[in-house]
């Protein structure tokens, strides 16, 4: 029998940050490099209730006290996008407010190397997730913290091209 993976719940390992006092949160922005061109690809996430119409996102949520941030970002990989891979250097933090609680979250990004996409996992039913390429994430993302996220990215791999 397969074993069943699920998204964890609650808030009672949730770490807060000392400065605004809300969550801290932990993302990645998960890419592979395309054999034929070598054109990097992004996976991005979108809600199935608000449609991609509502833009798109990267897999992110609370780091817990018992993870380390990588761990976070490799688990928010797995739980909303169904992905697996390694970890980079982050890419920094930003502080953006929370649309749905009167709290200012303060965020984390890696980049994850997908080594491994799964047919099923836990927010299957609840997202869906589309391999573009960054220009494309770019013009479709609505937080603009993303974006930046996603062009220290961007910048990141030009660089490591050119070594």
């Amino acid at each position: 029998m397969a074993a069943v993976m699920v998204a964890r719940q609650g808030r009672d390992l949730q770490r807060y940050s000392a400065s605004t006092g809300g969550r801290i949160v932990v993302g990645c922005i998960p890419y592979r490099v395309r054999g034929d061109d070598g054109e990097v690809e992004v996976l991005v996430i979108c809600s199935r209730k608000k449609g991609a119409s509502a833009g798109v996102m990267f897999p992110k949520g609370g780091w817990e006290l018992d993870e380390s941030m990588d761990e976070a970002a490799r688990r928010e990989a797995l739980e909303e996008a169904g992905v697996r891979g390694e970890t980079g250097a982050t890419l920094g933090n930003w502080y953006y407010r929370s649309r749905r609680y009167d709290a200012t979250y303060e965020g984390f990004m890696f980049p994850l190397r997908v080594t491994d996409e799964l047919d099923h996992w836990p927010e299957m039913s609840g997202r869906g997730r589309t391999w573009v390429t960054v220009r494309e994430a770019m013009d479709r993302c609505p937080h603009s913290w993303m974006r930046e996220a996603l062009q220290r990215f961007a910048d990141r791999m030009l660089l490591d091209a050119a070594l």
